[in-house]
């Protein structure tokens, strides 16, 4: 059976949550045993929107930092920053090439940044092509997504095979890995919203840098409902179904068990749980960023990463070039 070749980036768009940990850097350690992982910073799409210099530095490095806090394993994954492989730029702008306006006026995601915008870059309309291009660059034959990302990875399915019609076969069409559980941790306050740091509220999500004392806080309030009774079901308890399914996870404990633990006790015993596993899981996590953040240790990792990420890209591009009617500069002698 042929190894799988993952592949999934993460924007480093600033404070990083509990969501972002269960729906995907979870997944991410999880899967690292599974085949050979690519796992990228992706700081080419955060200037899709206006970017202040400094933090976008800094935020670069924090998600870099916590792709290995949270046990991405660099000696089984690659871990790069886009930015620091030339060739995601350079395919990306061939697969502009490849796409067509419809299918990008389609996408869903852009619609939704861009309303209600005086002016929009041209960037975030044309982003699946260098979605596309990241994955496409590295052979990967299966990419984790949530349900909010299958659009992106179907028009990456599109741009391969249209390549391959085209131009002979030179993409591997990648194959999605939708989580079964836990792809999508709702909000706080609103369980019918996704948790997300661009809620106004900060009491609607947990980060992953959250003191103990907020990460209690922002639990107990969280929103329930007046029956009193710890049960999964999310079409009549949407609240109390997201804390099972955060408890769940964070303390490798099923649902089931948990409905069984906590029959007959109140809501207030049960959240402070919840927020008590949440703490357990965040204190070590948190430890381990504090060393690496600023440490020459997260600059080795990522210079070998871009080195060889870039050897495998380097490659592939050369075939893309030729395929296109291109003369690749290796070429010429």
């Amino acid at each position: 059976m042929t190894k799988k070749k993952i592949f999934s980036g993460i924007q480093p768009s600033g404070l990083i949550t509990l969501g972002n940990y269960i729906g995907a850097l979870r997944q991410f350690v999880e899967i690292q045993n599974e085949g050979d992982c690519t796992f990228c910073v992706v700081d080419l799409h955060a200037l899709t929107v206006p970017q202040d210099p400094a933090a976008l530095r800094q935020n670069v490095r924090n998600l870099a930092a916590m792709f290995i806090a949270a046990g991405i394993d660099p000696n089984k994954s690659t871990l790069i920053v886009q930015s620091h492989v030339k060739e995601h730029a350079e395919l990306g702008w061939l697969m502009q090439c490849m796409a067509y306006m419809g299918e990008l006026e389609r996408m869903t995601q852009f619609k939704d940044k861009s309303e209600g915008k005086a002016a929009v870059n041209a960037s975030l309309f044309t982003y699946p092509a260098l979605m596309a291009a990241d994955i496409l660059l590295y052979d990967a034959t299966h990419v984790p997504v949530g349900e909010d990302q299958k659009q992106h990875l179907e028009i990456t399915r599109d741009l391969a095979q249209r390549f391959n019609s085209r131009f002979g076969e030179t993409f591997v069409v990648p194959e999605p890995m939708i989580p079964k559980v836990g792809g999508r941790i709702m909000s706080l306050d609103d369980p019918s919203k996704k948790m997300s740091k661009s809620n106004p509220n900060e009491g609607s999500y947990i980060a992953l840098l959250d003191e103990p004392s907020k990460v209690v806080k922002k639990v107990k309030r969280a929103v329930t409902d007046s029956e009193n009774v710890i049960r999964y079901d999310v079409e009549n308890k949407p609240a109390i179904s997201n804390l099972l399914t955060i408890y769940s996870l964070v303390a490798n404990k099923s649902i089931q068990e948990l409905e069984s633990q906590y029959q007959g006790v109140g809501y207030g015993t049960f959240k402070s749980d919840v927020a008590d596993a949440v703490v357990a899981l965040l204190e070590p996590l948190q430890s381990r960023f504090k060393e690496l953040v600023e440490s020459d240790e997260l600059d080795r990792i990522l210079l070998s990463g871009a080195e060889k990420a870039s050897d495998f890209a380097t490659k592939k591009m050369i075939t893309v070039k030729e395929r296109m009617g291109l003369i690749p500069r290796e070429n010429l002698k």
